[in-house]
This record gives C-alpha cells, structure tokens and sequence, in this order.
C-alpha cells in the first residue's frame, strides 16, 4: 500500500520579505559605516548633536549585525527551514511578526541611537524598552521555528538545523542577562552590573553576539546554500558534528579574551585565551568542510559567480576564526588591544564572511524567490569584483593603522622616554590609512549598489502572481529505531565512530536543544559565579565613593554623546601606558560603574586619570572646539553643551535608581537636585573667576566637566584618607590661571 501523503505549500513570501529589508538595510548600515569613517580624517563632518561619531558609530554596528546580518539569517532560516523539515512554518501569523517586530526595532535603534539614549555596552546599546521589545519578537521566531521543528515530516533534523537551534537559543540567554538593568525614566536605564562584573557580562555577551548571531547561523546558512548552489553534497557528515558539536562546547568560555591586562581577574583572561586558542580547529575543520564540499565542481567556480561570493565568503571565515584565536594570545593582544587591528579584524569577518555569504545567498535565492531569471549576471560578476577589491583596500589599510598605533604607543626613545608623548602624533599618522578606508569602503556600498539593482530588475520580471507548487510528503514516522548505517552487531566504539548516536539525536530534537542549551549554561556559569562570588576578586578601595548627583548627570551626558566609544578608561600595566596616563587602574576603582565604561578602542587617549589633569576651563573649551586646544584634533566639537540646560529634576530619579542597585547615596537620596545645583554653581564660578564664559551654572558642560574632573581622583586621594568620608563627597573644582596644552 502507499503510503498517506500530506500535501502543502512553503511560505516563500516571508522569505521575500526578509530578502528586501536584508538588502535595504544593509546598504543603510554600510553608508552610515562611510560617515563614521568619513569623520576620522575629516572631523568637520561631524554634526552636533545628532550626527557624531560618538552618537552614529552604535547605530552603524547594530544595522549591521541586527538589521544587516539579521534580516540576511531569517531570509535564509526561513527558507531552507521549511525544505529541510519538509513543512510550512507553523504559523503564517508568527512569522509576519517576527518580520514586522525585527524591522520596528531597527527603526527603534536608527531614532533613539542618534539622539543619544544608549546604554554604552558595545553591541548592547539599545535601551529597556527596546530590549524588552526585542525578547519578545525573539520568542514568537522560537516559538514558530520550534514548533515547526515539532511537526517536521523529515525524520532527522540536517547539519544546518543544529546550527539555528544553537543560535536562537543562546542568543536568547545572552540578550536576557547582559541586559539585566533598573530603568530611571522611559529611555534611561543602569546596569544592575557594575565594574568589573559588568565589563565580564558585556564581553560574555559581546563575544558570544559575534559566536552566535553572527557565526554559528550563518553557518548554517553555508551548510544549506553553499552545497545547493554547487549541486555537491557536504563533504563530511562526521566533520559537521564535530564542527557544531565543538564550537558549541567552547565558543561561550572565550568572552574574557577581549578583557587582557585589564582589572578583570587575570584567571578569567587567562581561561578565555586557552579556549580561544582551542576554538582554532573546529573553526577550521568547518572552512574545510566547506571548501571541499566544492570537490569536483571547481571548474564552477570560474564561471559562477555565487559560488565565488561562497568561496570568499568561508575563507574570509577561515582567515577571521584564525585570527580570533591568536589576538587572544595576551602577548599577541598587548599590542593589537584598543588598536585599529581589531576593527579591521570584525571588518573581515563582517564584510567578507557574513557580507559574501549573504550575496551569495541573496543571488542564488533571487529567481526562486521571483520565479524568473536573474536580470544579470555580468551584474553579479561586477558586484563580486568590485566588493572584493573594495575589503582588500578597506582591511589592508586598517591592518595598517593597528600595527602603527601599538607601534607607536609603546616605542621609547634612547632616553627611555616615550618617543610619541603626544596621543595626536599616532592619530596624524593614521591619516593616509583612513582615507585608504574609505576607498574600499566606497568600492564595498558601490559593489551593494549594483546588487540592489540587479534584485530589483529580477523582481520587476516577476509573474503578475506567484506560482504557488504544491509539495507532497509522508507524515513523520513516529517510532525510532536503529539508525542502518551502524554496523550490525558492532561494538560501542564502533557505533560511536559511526556517528550512529548523532543519528538518533537527530530524530530527539527536543534533547537536542536541551544538550545544547545545557552545554552552553554550564560553561557560563563555570566564569559567572567565581566572578560574582569570590569577593577577592573586586577587592575594595575605601577612598573610593559614588559619583555625587552632578558627576552622575555628567556621566550621562558622557554616555549619550557616546565619548566611549573613542575613549578608554582601563590602563593597562604596561610600562608605556603607566608613563603616558598614570596609575595603572584597580579592580575596586568602578565598583560603582553602571555601566562600566573601560571601552574598546582608543581614538582618543585614555581617560581613567583625567581627573586634575587640567582645569575646568580647559575642558570647557576644549569641549567647544577641539581644535582650538590641539590644532591637529579629530574630535568632534560640542558647543551646545554651553546651552543646553541640566535636568536638575531628573537628577533625583537617577540617584534613586543608583540606590536600589546598592549605591550607598545617604543624604543625595533626599536632596539629590540640590546637592547637583551647589556644585554646579562651585565650578560655574571658577571657570568664570578664571576667564571662562559667564552662566554656566545650570548648563550641561558643567555637569561634564564635574565628571571629567573626577575620573581616577577616588585613587590619588587613597593615601590621603584618614577617617571615613561623606558618602557622597563631590572633588572640588579645578581652577587655574590659564588653561593648559592638551595632547587630543
């Protein structure tokens, strides 16, 4: 008898969907990526408030990891899903808003970044209301895909289903935990992690963002496309599991890599560079995988050119997830650490890996999305070109400009003094690199440019209305039994060289997702609970005291304009930085840190000993125009920090949030507005008994500067303490004759 079949249709018009809003938003993303990069070598092409560096560099990563990538990996989850399971989506409804949900956050995080509402963790900047949002989307995607995971008519689950389980659950548990914070006001919140928690939360999360919303998926997208679009199978199923099986065990214990010779307890760095370097193969044996799935179809690679998009594609993979592990060297990553070396590092994985892949997908899927013929080939043979020249020119000169700046910031001369005192001497020296970038940046959006037209000319040929095929299969067979491929009578050994277990995982999705997920939390927790729980780790410094309410409202002032992003606060024990900045920092230095703001890259020098470097005046003209302080500055100036009038009122809010997290605030609780206006009016006055302007008493430079002028003073003043202090102690202003030279 025949056996009963079902029949039904895939929902390609999500797919459709995703498809568009992939290749729109990419190209929103890359252009903002031009700007940002305009702006280094050009400065004057930075428009306060709302279009700096500092405000726009958060929107350009997250429209390309979330709006960009994002959108790319639903396209692709949502087709191959359906075919490899052998079903529709569970619910048309679900998905459309998954579709709808994704593409209002992005449009949530291209309003509320520019207009400086972040939450200043690097991936992570979007505020409560919008993370809540963005759980809540991700749980009707996981809702849809694992239900339609439940009623799949295939009876294993193939290598690329592995790689979305993996990834729509751990995304899920580091989105929920790095984002744990008190809200002050309907776009404001504070980490409930502060210092050195908060630093190990942010790069857990950080890291794992990039392992798993921008790796692990989009391998699976290569394990479905790649052998699709070369009529080839996957090269080795036994290499797939060891490759999903591996990066899954270890890819979540590397997150402290990204935190060397900082006040993160050196066991936690330690343990994050050994799996790191661990990480190295199993990276490896799926580029392998990959390009040998190409086996006897090489000579389509000259003449196809999305298979040439894939084959750059996994070796900008393999050239990424080689370097990874080696910048987690600490020797390694002394000298590539706050360089341009790790953005040109991200830039290969995310313009090469995730960018190749998605085209490749993109031009594959095009006809059998619009059900006609592509509009042009010689268009994607161009695309492929120009956007390859344009990485080359784009990591080529970044490459360049990390090496230089380590170089520079560490030489001394025969004296044994340092050979560039000056910060602005290594950023001059950037210059012809950052133009270079550019170029290739250019070449990149040109290169996207011609694919949206070429997509755009493939669906103007559409069918007036879709073909919608019928397809037809069996029913799931319930019943499990031995996997045939074992061999009969064969021994443990045996059926586990077989991967005949593996087989039988894959017929158990539900146990599966458990071990996947279990492999993941446990290796969290190994990291999370020593460094929350074992007090040596953060030992305490008692001068050190919460920020009063107008150092606080100044730090949120920092934090909007996004200064973190240019700026570090974490010196590192090196000979070279303790001469160029001060004291190295300590552990107990940001115990009241919500968030941490050690930062990632420095554009600008480090910030952890400013405090009394210079006088009030000194800021507050260097914060009105850069350029008029250090001739040769790229900062961006900020004149409407003389006009803009403090919140005094918002302030209490602030503190009050601060206190439930644990902030000893004692009398600020009452009186935090007050308190703020005092002090305000201190330093307004010594900046005008100074030479400075007049007015500033209730001005938003104010509150900058009283937080500027605090940064590492808790530490200078250690030796000094002799009683206990004030919980709240504001330092007093600094005011000089005149106002010195800089080195920004």
């Amino acid at each position: 008898m025949n056996a009963r079949l079902d029949s039904f249709s895939y929902d390609d018009d999500i797919v459709r969907k995703f498809l568009w809003a992939t290749m729109i938003w990419g190209l929103v993303g890359f252009l903002v990526g031009l700007i940002i990069a305009i702006q280094l070598p050009f400065p004057q092409f930075n428009f306060a408030p709302y279009l700096t560096f500092g405000r726009l560099r958060p929107l350009h990563t997250n429209a390309v990891i979330f709006a960009f990538a994002g959108n790319a990996w639903f396209t692709g989850a949502y087709y191959s899903s359906q075919r490899l399971l052998k079903t529709r989506m569970w619910s048309d409804g679900l998905s459309k808003f998954h579709f709808w949900g994704w593409q209002a956050i992005i449009v949530a995080a291209a309003l509320t970044l520019p207009l400086g509402f972040t939450q200043s963790k690097e991936y992570a900047e979007l505020e409560w209301p919008i993370d809540i949002a963005i759980a809540v989307v991700w749980v009707a995607f996981a809702i849809n895909f694992f239900v339609t995971l439940a009623k799949r008519r295939e009876r294993h689950i193939y290598v690329a289903i592995w790689f979305y389980i993996a990834s729509i659950i751990t995304v899920a548990i580091l989105h929920i935990f790095n984002n744990l914070s008190v809200p002050a006001g309907p776009l404001k919140s504070y980490s409930i992690y502060a210092g050195v928690q908060d630093a190990f939360m942010q790069w857990w999360y950080g890291h794992n963002a990039v392992a798993f919303f921008l790796t692990t998926p989009f391998l699976g997208l290569m394990y479905y496309f790649m052998p699709k679009a070369a009529d080839r199978p996957v090269f080795s199923y036994k290499l797939s599991i060891l490759h999903f099986w591996t990066l899954v065990f270890l890819y979540i214990w590397a997150g402290p890599h990204h935190l060397h010779y900082t006040a993160l307890p050196e066991w936690a760095s330690t343990l994050g560079m050994l799996f790191s370097v661990m990480l190295w193969m199993p990276s490896w044996g799926g580029m392998v995988n990959g390009l040998l799935t190409l086996r006897g179809a090489w000579h389509k690679v000259t003449e196809d050119p999305i298979l040439k998009f894939f084959v750059v594609a996994v070796t900008a993979y393999g050239m990424s997830t080689f370097e990874g592990p080696m910048l987690s060297v600490k020797s390694v990553n002394a000298l590539s650490h706050y360089t341009d070396w790790i953005i040109a590092h991200v830039h290969t994985g995310a313009l090469g890996w995730n960018g190749f892949l998605t085209f490749g997908m993109v031009y594959w899927l095009a006809p059998r999305l619009f059900q006609t013929e592509i509009y042009s080939k010689k268009l994607v043979d161009l695309h492929f070109w120009v956007a390859t020249f344009g990485i080359l020119l784009y990591v080529v000169a970044i490459y360049s400009a990390g090496a230089t700046q380590g170089l520079m910031w560490r030489a001394f001369d025969e004296t044994g003094r340092l050979q560039y005192p000056d910060f602005v001497e290594t950023v001059m020296r950037l210059m012809p690199m950052y133009w270079v970038r550019i170029a290739g940046g250019t070449l990149y959006i040109v290169g996207m440019i011609l694919g949206i037209y070429n997509i755009y000319k493939t669906w103007a040929t559409r069918p007036a209305a879709y073909a919608v095929p019928v397809v037809q299969a069996a029913p799931l067979e319930k019943a499990f039994h031995d996997d045939p491929h074992a061999p009969a009578g064969a021994g443990l050994w045996a059926r586990f060289t077989s991967a005949a277990w593996h087989r039988k995982w894959e017929r158990m999705p539900l146990f599966f997702s458990v071990v996947a997920a279990v492999a993941v939390i446990v290796a969290s927790l190994f990291e999370i609970i020593p460094t929350f729980l074992i007090k040596s780790n953060v030992p305490t410094i008692a001068s050190v005291k919460p920020y009063s309410p107008l150092e606080l409202a100044g730090r949120d002032i920092y934090q909007r304009e996004g200064c973190f992003n240019c700026h570090s606060q974490m010196i590192r024990p090196f000979r070279y930085e303790t001469e160029r900045y001060g004291e190295y920092s300590k552990p107990g230095e940001s115990v009241y840190d919500h968030p941490f703001l050690w930062g990632s890259r420095r554009i600008g020098p480090d910030l952890a000993r400013e405090g009394g470097k210079f006088p009030d005046l000194w800021h507050v003209r260097h914060m009105y125009s850069p350029r008029e302080i250090t001739q040769k500055s790229i900062m961006p100036a900020y004149p409407k920090l003389q006009e803009n009038v403090i919140d005094f009122d918002g302030i209490q809010k602030n503190v009050d949030a601060m206190a439930m997290l644990g902030v000893p605030y004692g009398d600020a609780i009452n009186r935090a507005p007050q308190m703020a206006r005092d002090q305000a009016k201190l330093i307004a006055a010594g900046i005008e008994a100074t030479g400075g302007p007049k007015g500033l008493e209730n001005k938003e430079i104010v509150a900058l500067v009283s937080y500027l002028q605090r940064l590492g003073r808790d530490l200078k003043n250690a030796t000094a303490v002799t009683a206990p202090q004030p919980a709240v102690q504001p330092v007093p202003p600094v005011a000089m004759a005149a106002p010195g030279g800089g080195n920004r």
